[in-house]
């Protein structure tokens, strides 16, 4: 049985009790799930818009899903006309795509507006299919929750949802000048918490947010850490040639930010310990480069230029490079060329990223929030950072100017450490929880109809 997955037990303070290695009577699996993403399409390119780390997650997970063979069939809204009702992302793998609302300049905070209409088109998907058809449903983010809510009522198959982010947690570690998430939300979420079947939680730490916040009951809860795709993010052929491909300089100090570019991802506290570290030592400044890859994104899109201008602001303009979002491939080798990658998010579920660098050889500095303390190991693979203070942050980096070789002899611990994240591994520990919960979803009914 999977070390990854873990149930909690019935006490608040959650001791952690393992899965037993078989379910009796030899439980089958599902052979179809309808896996919802009303707000972010697997087939948009992370790093855009709404598109993050979650996108990366179904699409990994769905794959992985269908090669132990659970078809996926997964649901998201229409952004652009005359896409094709249902597209194949692999084999065993289908895109369905649901009008809801206008294709452009929807946002996040406009859809629980457009859930009737995404209902009504899953709805529809389903009534063309024979009775039976899905086995279990598994929505994403609250908004899909919503939906997953009524279709697993309406199909008679039980509900397993994942948060990947929430509200109340969110609200509790604010960035400065963030906007908090509505209270539309936060009842949205308890709703979803007491409907589900099975709770999937990233990290322990999320799980005993979900009991502690949202009352969840702990034994429906499940912990199964995400993975990361091991064959795309890897050394490969080492830090030298990626930054001769990027066109980077052989041998900088280069502190990398990869993520969306938004308050709650705090790329400006790297911007503001940078300039710490160059008041601290001038002559980094003609061996120093800070890629920030990715785009502006939810409170972030108010300014986005933001970033700009407090680069100009603290005079570092010259060492900063910004670089729109990547696709995967070319991302895999900024994670490879960089020195060093910085997450001083301000909430994290899990830090798909910070698994990533490491998977490609790339040590990690890291807020010690959310799933971060899970993703990083402290002092072997990087180094975390409690709270978001940019002396601190320039005070890690300095480590690594100070010594170079840390660079590599952290990084070849971060790569060991990121082998034990296998999406294969998540994959199996998921479909256990999907088996464990039409198992508990059919012993309820038969109770209620005995």
């Amino acid at each position: 049985m999977s070390q990854y997955v873990s149930r909690l037990g019935s006490s608040r303070v959650a001791p952690r009790l393992r899965f037993p290695a078989a379910f009796p009577g030899g439980h089958r699996k599902p052979r179809r799930i309808a896996m919802l993403s009303v707000h972010t399409s697997p087939l948009h390119q992370p790093g855009t818009g709404d598109a993050g780390g979650m996108n990366v997650y179904i699409v990994e997970l769905a794959r992985r899903l269908a090669a132990i063979n659970i078809e996926v069939e997964i649901f998201t809204r229409s952004t652009t006309g005359g896409l094709a009702p249902a597209v194949e992302l692999a084999p065993g793998v289908l895109v369905r795509h649901v009008d809801a609302g206008p294709y452009e300049g929807l946002a996040k905070e406009e859809l629980p507006a457009q859930l009737c209409a995404f209902t009504h088109g899953v709805m529809q998907a389903w009534a063309g299919q024979r009775p039976g058809y899905y086995d279990l449903v598994h929505s994403h983010y609250w908004l899909s929750g919503h939906v997953g809510w009524l279709a697993a009522q309406r199909w008679g198959v039980p509900l397993v949802h994942a948060m990947h982010t929430m509200a109340k947690v969110k609200n509790a570690a604010l960035a400065e000048g963030d906007t908090p998430e509505p209270a539309a939300r936060v009842i949205g979420e308890t709703q979803i918490v007491s409907a589900a079947d099975r709770l999937i939680a990233n990290t322990t730490g999320e799980a005993d947010e979900l009991v502690r916040f949202y009352e969840a009951d702990p034994g429906s809860v499940a912990v199964v850490h995400p993975g990361v795709n091991l064959d795309r993010f890897c050394p490969a052929d080492g830090r030298a040639a990626a930054r001769a491909r990027l066109g980077l300089p052989k041998d900088a100090l280069i502190p990398l930010f990869a993520g969306r570019i938004q308050p709650l991802k705090a790329p400006d506290v790297l911007l503001r310990a940078v300039a710490v570290l160059l008041d601290r030592d001038p002559t980094l400044r003609s061996r120093m480069v800070v890629p920030v890859v990715g785009g502006p994104s939810g409170s972030g899109l108010a300014k986005p230029e933001g970033l700009q201008k407090l680069a100009a602001r603290l005079g570092i303009a010259d060492v900063v490079r910004f670089q729109p979002p990547v696709g995967q491939e070319q991302l895999a080798d900024w994670f490879r060329a960089a020195s060093v990658l910085v997450m001083p998010s301000h909430s994290e579920s899990f830090g798909l990223v910070a698994i990533e660098a490491q998977a490609a050889g790339t040590p990690v500095v890291a807020a010690a929030v959310g799933g971060l303390p899970v993703a990083v190991r402290d002092g072997v693979s990087g180094f975390l950072i409690p709270g978001h203070d940019p002396q601190a942050y320039a005070q890690a980096l300095a480590r690594f100017a100070d010594a170079p070789e840390l660079v590599a002899r952290m990084g070849a611990a971060a790569a060991a450490h990121a082998q034990g994240f296998g999406w294969d591994t998540a994959a199996s520990a998921t479909a256990d929880v999907y088996t464990a919960a039409m198992h508990e979803h059919r012993r309820r009914v038969r109770s209620h109809h005995g």
